[in-house]
């Protein structure tokens, strides 16, 4: 990424470090502020970034970057910790709440009425950043004109970290873990002052195992509903620029809002992780913070600059690549679709014959065999993370051994490349000899050496065949007709290569397996792969304007004082048959130059099981966030177990904080939750 010297914008900027804005029920959000110095007799337009990550110092760096950038181009960028983070007041207690939403609401209005913004105002952000935009956008505050968002979701239950095709992700609780630590961190006291102790204590005293909360929402029901915008399309009434990356898990969302919105739009899904496009990995990264400037100078200064020229949908077409836990960079190419749905893409069935995927139209006489399988707990140990975040590398490994314990369908050598762009879809007839059971389907691109790369994958519990809301145990032996959704996906396949469809009736530890073995039989002559096909001869039409490189201000200055760890760990035991993955996320000690502030933060996942002992999976998270200046000393510890037996989950949790060494708060939990046909 190019820095920019700030002296290269067309604004001198000014900023404001702690600016309190009041909120409807009292409550101080903490705000630093980035606008330009001409601003205090010119007013802007505000931009609002809102999350829990602590501006102050743990999202400060990538803060640095973008905010002081989109400023020197005439905008007053202001970034909020959400209540109950960093010095924010109140407390957290879960995501997405009705109050946190009237909040952003009460602060756009703020934003608005100051004496150097303009009145106009737009939202922006990634993940949690994201997901408020597009909810608070939802609930057409006045002045909001327009928001852009990067890896997010318009259906919080079945497209989020929570339940996938109904089924649980590990994911739900690493998440858990994760807001478990940062809704128990102090406010500092440089900016606090003596009221921090009083504040960090506040949330020490209302935290909990957030696990527990979703455990008690296995359905999708209105505790979901709530803040999915997919509820209603129509709500939506601004202008979205909606970005994701094929490595993410929220690759699905943006061509949804293509596909159902009425507002103006703009999709762009590149190869990268749960990045912002400019910090995007894996590679290439595009200049993100150009296209956002020409965004918000296009609804928010009505500026008109043919921001909604061109396709509709930019997307990165992935050439074949080796498999691998981690890539610098995807090779391939933008391609760009007028509409979403597009023209240009025809939905192609695969027939599923035999071992054999089939080709378009072709037909086995007699039918073929129906096909048996009971996979191993084993399958899944290289499926990676839900959402990778390319640190450490978590990206799926070769499918070799994970097709093992799977039924596997597979094509012939194609005689001619075919690319895909879309979501694929894998319709079945399938019987169980089991109430509840669980199927995992992933594509793989085979190459000649018979090396297998997966491109997409999709989970559904098939008790939730018919739905989300009101699933069903299934009957023992009975056939049911099931259709399950793969993730979206941009992907070419050579000339030689196999396209592989393999099944499985277990995904750990990326999803929470069922509560006990399940035989699954797939009726043979049934069956289908339909793939979104983009014929070659389709012009690529990605517009006459390619993206810039990457480019923003300088990040804040950060000393490293201890080194940093990164392990993604796969065992075996022989002896017990205990197979575990271990996760480490050490980000070492920080020390933040501008203001002195030393951080620690250290993350810790394992998630074992024994032998193919369903009830035995185990999943655990923990976390030590620590923070210093001078004889200013705090630590909290915090760490969450998911157990399981046939009938229930079984969470215990516990919170440790310190001051000065010395232990201030203590508390632990053991909590029980049914299992509701998951």
């Amino acid at each position: 990424m190019r820095c920019v010297d700030p002296a290269e914008l067309p604004h001198a900027v000014m900023t404001e470090e702690d600016v309190r804005v009041p909120v409807s029920d009292g409550v101080l959000l903490s705000a630093k502020i980035w606008r330009p110095v001409s601003s205090d007799d010119r007013p802007v337009p505000g931009v609002l970034e809102y999350i829990p990550y602590r501006k102050r110092d743990l999202t400060s760096a990538r803060d640095a970057v973008h905010h002081p950038y989109l400023a020197g181009h005439g905008y007053a960028c202001v970034r909020v910790d959400l209540r109950g983070t960093g010095e924010s007041g109140g407390v957290l207690l879960d995501e997405y709440l009705e109050r946190e939403q009237a909040d952003a609401e009460d602060v756009l209005a703020w934003l608005a009425a100051q004496p150097w913004c303009d009145g106009r105002t737009g939202m922006m952000g990634l993940s949690w950043g994201a997901f408020a935009a597009l909810q608070v956008a939802a609930r057409r505050p006045p002045g909001l004109r327009a928001i852009a968002i990067s890896s997010f979701t318009d259906d919080r239950h079945a497209d989020d970290m929570h339940y996938m095709g109904g089924c649980m992700l590990s994911d739900n609780l690493a998440e858990a873990g994760t807001m478990f630590a940062y809704a128990t961190c102090p406010p500092d006291p440089e900016l606090a002052g003596d009221a921090w102790r009083d504040q960090w204590f506040e949330r020490l005293e209302a935290a909990g195992p957030w696990v527990t909360r979703w455990l008690r929402h296995q359905r999708r029901d209105a505790y979901w509903q709530h803040a999915s915008v997919c509820e209603d399309y129509r709500s939506l009434a601004c202008p979205v620029l909606a970005s994701s990356g094929w490595a993410d898990g929220y690759s699905n969302a943006v061509t949804r809002l293509l596909e159902h919105v009425d507002v103006p739009r703009k999709g762009l899904i590149g190869p990268w992780s749960h990045k912002f496009p400019h910090q995007g990995e894996p590679g290439p990264a595009i200049g993100y913070l150009q296209e956002l400037v020409r965004w918000w100078d296009h609804w928010l200064k009505d500026i008109d600059n043919g921001v909604m020229e061109g396709p509709m949908l930019r997307a990165w077409m992935q050439e074949s690549v080796p498999p691998s836990t981690s890539y610098e960079e995807r090779p391939g190419r933008w391609v760009g679709e007028p509409h979403w749905p597009s023209p240009h893409i025809t939905e192609v069935a695969y027939p599923l014959l035999g071992r054999r995927l089939g080709a378009p139209g072709e037909t086995a006489d007699p039918p073929p065999a129906d096909r048996t399988l009971r996979s191993p707990l084993s399958v899944g140990q290289f499926a990676g993370k839900w959402a990778s975040y390319n640190a450490p590398p978590d990206l799926p490994y070769d499918q070799r051994e994970e097709d093992g314990g799977s039924i596997v369908y597979e094509s012939d050598p194609l005689a001619e490349r075919l690319e895909i762009l879309g979501s694929p879809t894998v319709e079945l007839d399938v019987s169980v000899d089991r109430p509840v059971a669980m199927v995992a389907a992933r594509l793989s691109d085979v190459a000649e050496d018979g090396s297998a790369t997966r491109v997409t994958y999709g989970l559904l519990n098939l008790t939730r065949r018919d739905s989300l809301r009101t699933p069903t145990p299934l009957e023992p032996g009975r056939r049911y007709r099931v259709s399950v959704a793969l993730n979206g996906v941009a992907q070419a396949f050579p000339p030689g290569h196999r396209v592989r469809l393999s099944l499985s009736t277990s995904y750990w530890p990326l999803a929470w397996p069922p509560p006990e073995p399940v035989l699954m039989t797939v009726h043979g002559g049934a069956g289908c792969l339909t793939l979104p096909v983009r014929p070659g001869c389709e012009p690529d039409d990605a517009g006459d304007r390619p993206f810039g490189e990457p480019e923003g201000t300088a990040p804040a200055p950060v000393t490293r004082l201890t080194p940093a760890e990164q392990r993604w760990q796969v065992t075996r035991d022989l002896v017990d048959y205990r197979s575990a993955l271990e996760i480490v996320k050490d980000q070492g000690v920080q020390r933040f130059d501008e203001h002195g502030l030393e951080v620690r933060r250290r993350a810790y996942e394992r998630y074992d099981s024994v032998a193919d002992q369903f009830c035995s999976v185990r999943g655990e998270s923990a976390w030590t966030m620590s923070f210093r200046r001078g004889a200013w000393e705090t630590r909290t510890e915090t760490r969450t177990v998911l157990e399981c037996t046939a009938t229930d989950f079984v969470v215990h949790a516990t919170l440790d904080a310190y001051e000065g060494g010395h232990r201030v708060f203590s508390r632990s939990w053991s909590q029980t939750v049914p299992r509701d046909l998951l």
